[in-house]
């Protein structure tokens, strides 16, 4: 494929589903740090541009992991229970879990590595936030995302709702989903990109590889929603309610 570094790397994300693979082996934030472009996201992540236009350009056009969705071309239905029923899921799942091992892991390790205390209480507070995070997009947002494809389909008048126009609750997720990934961030960076010591246990290297996973669905969780669902919501409000579009979206 032909890429260029002036082009976002949502631009890429969104052309080529595969490149999310490349950017997440190079440790390039595709999601929230989606809209810098390739230049300024290789030079955040200390990634030569050379390297990555390479790994880029040699990806075909139509190349695309077995396991990818073509979601942008999805219904906001579609979509959102993907969302809902895998990447909510998930942290559902996976959150408790990993805050379990975490707490097992600094009672033996904690006095050789301090650092992880601090990958507990930080892991331990991303957990929290995400909690009242999906709820909020699950009671408020998606509801509101499925009335607003359902009046476009059907030409039926929408309910009232908490808010004027959806940008509102939008702007909030677009927040919390850049702090969100500031916590991860300071994760990676305090487990020394989730490597463990040579003499971890199998409870450590779990720990750190519940982490890592943890990480790349947040990041394609992230991804969907601020690269795809939330450009198309701002969209198709502006469409049924005739709402100016904001040039921050």
């Amino acid at each position: 494929m032909t890429v260029n570094t002036e082009q976002t790397v949502r631009e890429i994300a969104l052309g080529n589903p595969a490149t999310i693979r490349i950017f997440e082996t190079l440790g390039i934030d595709y999601c929230c740090g989606g809209r810098r472009s390739l230049a300024e996201a290789c030079a955040s992540a200390n990634v030569p541009v050379a390297k990555a236009l390479e790994l880029l350009s040699a990806l075909g056009s139509e190349a695309k992991p077995v396991d990818e969705v073509d979601w942008s071309a999805a219904s906001f239905e579609a979509l959102i229970d993907h969302i809902v029923g895998h990447h909510h899921t998930y942290i559902r799942q996976e959150a408790p879990r990993l805050n379990q091992l975490a707490h097992k892991v600094v009672s033996k390790h904690g006095p050789n590595h301090p650092e992880l205390a601090s990958i507990q209480d930080l892991f331990s507070a991303l957990s929290q936030e995400l909690s009242a995070h999906l709820l909020k997009e699950e009671q408020i947002l998606f509801p509101y995302l499925h009335r607003l494809e359902a009046a476009r389909t059907t030409g039926a008048e929408l309910p009232p709702s908490c808010f004027d126009s959806v940008e509102m609750p939008i702007s909030r997720m677009l927040a919390e989903h850049d702090d969100a990934g500031a916590l991860l961030a300071r994760l990676r960076a305090l487990s020394d990109n989730f490597q463990a010591p040579p003499e971890a246990c199998p409870s450590f290297l779990g720990l750190y590889q519940g982490l890592e996973d943890f990480e790349r669905d947040l990041h394609h969780h992230i991804h969907l929603e601020n690269n795809i669902l939330f450009p198309r919501a701002i969209q198709l409000d502006h469409e049924v309610n005739c709402h100016p579009v904001s040039s921050a979206k």
